[in-house]
C-alpha cells in the first residue's frame, strides 16, 4: 500500500528541484514512487499542476502498439494502428489513477503565494537515505497518510533542515 506525504516548499521552484532529485533516487531503488505531482501557486495566487505521469500519452503509445499488432494479424496495419492509438488515448485519458485530482486542487489553494508543494505517492522507499538526501531543501509536512511514529519521524526531520539551513 502507498502512502501520501505532501511536502510545502517557500518557492516556486523548489518541489520540482526535489521531484527531480527522487527521480535520481528513483533510478537507485531508494524510492519508489506511484505518482508524484507538483503545485505551484504563483505571486498572483494562480495555481498551476504539473502531473509526473501524462496517461494520455502512455494509454496512446501502448494502444498504438497493441493496434499495429491485431492490424498486422488481420493485414490491415494502418487501421490497428489508428485504432489503437484513439483507444489507448481515450483510456488514458479516463483513467484516474494516483493521487485525487480534487484534493490537489483544493490544497492547492490553500498554500501561500510564491510558494510551492509536492504531493508524493510512494510506494517503498530506504527512509534514512532519503531523507539525507532530500536534507538540504528543507519543507513542511502540509498532509500524510503515514503513522503517526512514522510522521513524527518525518516532521523532526523537516525541522532539522530547516535550522541547519
Amino acid at each position: 500500500m502507498s502512502e501520501l506525504i505532501v511536502v510545502g516548499f517557500d518557492n516556486e521552484l523548489k518541489a520540482d528541484e526535489v521531484l527531480h532529485k527522487l527521480g535520481d533516487m528513483q533510478k537507485e531503488h531508494l524510492v519508489d514512487l506511484d505518482d508524484a505531482v507538483v503545485v505551484i501557486k504563483n505571486e498572483k495566487g494562480k495555481v498551476k499542476v504539473k502531473q509526473s505521469y501524462d496517461l494520455v500519452t502512455s494509454g496512446a503509445l501502448s494502444g498504438g502498439f497493441w493496434g499495429s499488432l491485431i492490424g498486422l494479424l488481420f493485414l490491415h496495419p494502418l487501421l490497428g494502428v489508428a485504432a489503437g492509438l484513439a483507444t489507448g488515448a481515450l483510456s488514458g485519458a479516463l483513467t484516474d489513477v494516483g493521487v485525487d485530482d480534487e484534493f490537489i486542487k483544493d490544497l492547492g489553494k490553500t498554500i501561500e503565494p510564491s510558494t510551492s508543494a509536492l504531493f508524493l505517492l510512494v510506494r517503498k522507499a530506504t527512509p534514512d537515505k532519503v531523507l539525507e538526501e532530500l536534507r538540504p531543501y528543507g519543507g513542511k509536512l502540509l498532509r500524510t497518510s503515514l503513522s503517526k511514529s512514522d510522521e513524527a519521524s518525518l516532521k523532526a526531520a523537516l525541522e532539522k533542515a530547516k535550522v541547519e539551513a
